[in-house]
């Protein structure tokens, strides 16, 4: 398993996270110094797959520290049914690693058309999303060679946790993340424990994975992962929309992944939990607090961010888990079953 694509790239998040952080935090402050003065009053986000999960954390960052609303963009309107709505006052972002999908290129293109500030977060400088944006932030997180993404999306997050703070300029913020890559280092420490909860669950073939704020898009990321790498039936939720019918699903033995590291959200995850045990569910609990780790099988973040940046640690747990989850099923992690690299949609 440790000589497996997926395993290597999932180990060189941390220097992919520094690499980033010491090549585009210049050119960072220059976007955002320019786009404050253009007076946006909401931003517009299009992305697909793992790209759009790290637009959800955008909605959490951008919210909560700028004030700025985050609408996820339709990119069918702008493609099929060609009729794009109006971006007056809208910061656009495309997020997508390889930059080559179709519809996610035209959500920028029509912004530019329209006269409204673009940004194109992607791993290629050469790519269509690149080219057609005002502004490019680059992930320099390397050749990505496996399907799954793994170093691609962390990174993606750190750019928008980056933006965020050059945008409010945040010397606070932008001081916490510098301790990032080292917390992920050592989030790595994880994979013999990860690899443990996997054999408990080898013969799963469904799953709920819960987070709430932050770590919604963590929930949602991970649960991607057991997806395509396992053919894992799960399904990520908020846990106040689990409260709202889901929660019937569960019974003895059904396997949760709940998210919960220390912050804002962390009770509520904390009580959804203890109800989840009451019921006979099967826990593995994502945090770096004991009083939730003592509730299933432990996945212990060795490192405490703060709440907004636990993303960039919470899913590193995950990301393994999955990993092995794939081995001990006997499938093949760098070649999940009908898929390829670049998807390009319309």
């Amino acid at each position: 398993m440790n000589h497996s694509e997926l395993f290597r790239e999932i180990n060189e998040q941390p220097d992919a996270l520094q690499r980033f952080l010491v090549a585009e935090s210049a050119n960072v402050d220059r976007i955002a110094a320019k786009i404050n003065r253009t007076k946006i009053k909401y931003v517009t986000i299009a992305a697909r797959g793992t790209s759009d999960n790290a637009a959800t954390y955008a909605k959490y960052v951008f919210a909560s520290f700028n004030r700025l609303p985050v609408a996820l963009a339709t990119p069918s309107l702008y493609t099929v049914y060609q009729s794009p709505p109006l971006l007056t006052d809208s910061l656009v972002i495309g997020i997508s690693q390889s930059g080559q999908s179709p519809d996610i290129v035209a959500v920028v293109d029509e912004a530019r058309r329209q006269g409204v500030p673009t940004l194109a977060l992607t791993n290629f400088s050469d790519s269509p999303l690149a080219r057609a944006a005002e502004h490019v932030i680059l992930q320099h997180a390397g050749e990505e060679k496996t399907i799954a993404a793994t170093k691609t999306y962390t990174t993606q997050l750190f750019a928008l946790a980056l933006l965020s703070t050059a945008l409010a300029n945040d010397t606070t913020r932008r001081q916490e993340i510098d301790a990032v890559p080292d917390a992920v280092a050592r989030t790595l420490a994880l994979n013999d424990a990860a690899a443990q909860a996997a054999l408990r669950w080898r013969d799963a073939a469904m799953c709920i994975v819960l987070g709430r704020g932050f770590n919604y898009t963590t929930a949602f990321e991970i649960a991607l992962k057991l997806k395509e790498l396992c053919y894992v039936a799960a399904e990520p939720f908020s846990s106040a929309d689990f409260l709202h019918g889901p929660i019937a699903i569960v019974q003895n033995k059904f396997p949760v992944i709940v998210i919960a590291p220390r912050g804002k959200a962390h009770s509520d995850l904390v009580d959804l939990a203890q109800q989840l045990k009451d019921r006979g569910a099967d826990l593995a609990i994502i945090s770096d607090v004991p009083e939730a780790l003592a509730l299933g099988t432990p996945l212990a973040l060795p490192s405490s961010l703060p709440e907004w940046l636990s993303p960039l640690v919470a899913v590193i747990p995950g990301q393994l888990l999955a990993l092995h989850l794939t081995s001990a099923k006997g499938y093949d992690p760098d070649h999940p079953r009908g898929l390829t690299k670049v998807t390009r949609t319309l």
